[in-house]
């Protein structure tokens, strides 16, 4: 399974550019009440990426036996995950107001680009001066 590491990495850094911009259009969308957003394709499209992301990161993890406990790095990433799924959440569908959803957009779009930073560095904390 190692000697498709370089593959499967790649496939994970393609999902997330593909999240990332699957987001941006969506949460965009939402703030400018756009009913493209309710179309099934745009439902289901972003979800089945989502997924796959997911399992390639899970494959790499358990590829590499980098575990949450022994790297903080990839523990503060799945952390931030879970933040950016919530903030997503609010952005597109549960924020009440297009400012609510906007506002959420935006911190989602800072999770993400912390996980991303989290991720290239492994450093939680890479954003911090020494």
């Amino acid at each position: 399974m190692i000697e498709h590491y370089a593959l499967i990495k790649h496939l994970h850094m393609t999902t997330a550019v593909l999240s990332i911009a699957f987001f941006l259009v969506r949460a965009w969308w939402s703030v400018r009440e756009v009913t493209l957003l309710q179309r099934r394709w745009v439902r289901v499209l972003p979800h089945v990426n989502d997924t796959l992301l997911l399992v390639l990161g899970l494959t790499l993890m358990t590829m590499l036996s980098m575990w949450p406990h022994q790297h903080p790095w990839l523990a503060a990433k799945l952390l931030a995950l879970f933040g950016y799924i919530l903030l997503g959440t609010v952005a597109i569908k549960r924020g009440r107001t297009p400012k609510t959803r906007g506002l959420a957009a935006l911190a989602a779009i800072v999770v993400f680009a912390y996980m991303l930073g989290t991720a290239v560095t492994k450093d939680a904390l890479f954003f911090l001066p020494y």
